[in-house]
């Protein structure tokens, strides 16, 4: 089987998830790809049509362990009829655990069939240069090994007759997944320096739910925060910190015991 369309589908707040799959994408040998971003908040209320593409990357950041509730969320919204895909999840040097076999559970139910599975590594969403953890990752070897992967899933393809011919790959994971409180962090959320900021709207902008509004000042929802820290990475002025003692506890934690470099890892 030849592929000819490929759609890469995403949620990727700090974008290194959307990177790894332009990355895969890079080795497909499609003649087309296209995007299907379910990053900002239209993705709650778009209307997606049924996924007829030839192939399928589904990309999503991994948060505690399992795929980011939003990114699930947004992904049940689609439908497709037996179409073949490669499933993907970005952690930040810690561990996958059940993020990918949640999401290619997820595919097979939204119609998919997954035949690749990868699990890769982008920064941690609260890394910082003080408190470091897989800076500035997916590195020139972590681009490197996604664009292998596209070719090992485009030889694949290739050596397929029919979609009759498709089976499931298997990954690791359990079931059921691990469970995930975020009670504690409910009312958790970054919040403005008003003597940097300059109210220039990026960080409203960027958020994945809506949970910023910026006028005379910037106004945060902190229980629809969900601390992806987009507004964190991305603000140009630097005005927009995580700061609470309970994050910090853990973000010192993993810090400290997720040096150790980790390496990508791919199901076929």
């Amino acid at each position: 089987m030849k592929l000819n369309t490929v759609k890469l589908v995403y949620f990727s707040p700090t974008r290194t998830t959307k990177q790894i799959l332009e990355s895969i994408a890079d080795s497909l040998g499609a003649e087309t790809v296209q995007h299907l971003d379910l990053t900002l908040p239209e993705a709650d209320t778009s209307r997606f049509e049924e996924i007829r593409d030839d192939f399928v990357v589904l990309g999503a950041p991994v948060y505690e362990g399992r795929v980011a509730k939003t990114a699930v969320s947004r992904l049940q919204r689609l439908r497709a009829d037996k179409i073949p895909a490669a499933v993907v999840v970005v952690y930040g040097n810690r561990a996958f655990e059940d993020a990918l076999l949640e999401l290619s559970d997820l595919a097979e139910n939204l119609g998919f069939i997954p035949i690749a599975g990868g699990a890769f590594i982008g920064e941690h969403s609260f890394a910082t240069e003080n408190r470091p953890i897989a800076n500035g990752r997916p590195d020139s070897s972590d681009i490197a090994k996604a664009r292998d992967f596209g070719t090992k899933i485009r030889s694949k393809m290739e050596n397929l007759e029919s979609i009759d011919d498709v089976s499931r790959v298997a990954v690791p994971g359990n079931i059921p997944y691990i469970d995930r409180d975020r009670s504690a962090l409910a009312d958790k959320a970054a919040k403005t320096l008003e003597e940097k900021c300059t109210l220039c709207g990026d960080c409203e902008s960027l958020c994945p739910v809506g949970a910023i509004t910026v006028g005379d000042a910037v106004v945060t929802d902190e229980l629809a925060c969900i601390l992806c820290n987009a507004c964190v990475k991305n603000c140009p002025a630097g005005a927009r910190v995580i700061d609470d003692p309970m994050i910090n506890k853990i973000v010192d934690w993993v810090s400290k015991h997720s040096q150790a470099r980790q390496e990508p890892e791919i199901f076929m």
